[in-house]
């Protein structure tokens, strides 16, 4: 399943984290409502610092979450309903602090409980500076959130915006889309 055409009426989550390349989530989440997917984004408060919510809202037409306690608007949770609607969850652009939040299973905003409390595929595009992406603690979580069954589209290399050519710019919003599509047409697990 990679057409467009095959993700009318699926849920996808897309968590935004703080990273210049939350700027290529919003092409992501602009392509995947194109394909007739209903997304709800879910964005970390440095998200903030880089992209407005504004801009996922009028590409989604949904408000976007961004607190863990909104009683009104979810009752039992935001991470709650969400883990139980969304078919995927996807972390555009995943962090360093997000990876590392996400390998020790701590929770302390909305998305990070989101993760913790969703049951589907979780697809994560890292992002960082290129010698932060080569750490081998940001390494060591990586491979601990493969080995839990976290999927990846890994880093390219390219220009960074530290002003530095390496690896560690978040992958096209079009490879993400693929891969997303990908990770729908496998069967559910049990």
């Amino acid at each position: 399943m990679t057409g467009r055409e095959s993700m009318t009426g699926r849920e996808i989550v897309i968590g935004v984290s703080g990273g210049i390349a939350a700027y290529k989530t919003a092409a992501l989440v602009s392509q995947l409502v194109q394909s007739g997917a209903g997304v709800s984004v879910v964005m970390t408060a440095s998200a903030r610092q880089f992209i407005g919510p504004a801009t996922f809202a009028a590409l989604t037409g949904r408000a976007v979450l961004e607190h863990a306690f909104d009683e009104h608007q979810h009752p039992l949770g935001a991470h709650i309903e969400l883990a139980q609607r969304g078919e995927l969850l996807c972390i555009a652009p995943a962090t360093a602090n997000l990876l590392a939040k996400a390998a020790h299973g701590l929770a302390d905003d909305l998305l990070s409980t989101l993760l913790l409390s969703f049951s589907g595929p979780v697809l994560m595009a890292p992002a960082m500076n290129c010698e932060m992406w080569e750490k081998p603690v940001v390494q060591r979580n990586v491979a601990q959130l493969r080995h839990d069954g976290v999927h990846f589209v890994d880093p390219e290399e390219g220009w960074l915006s530290c002003r530095q050519r390496g690896l560690g710019r978040m992958a096209a919003a079009e490879k993400i889309f693929t891969a997303i599509g990908e990770l729908l047409g496998q069967p559910k697990k049990a």
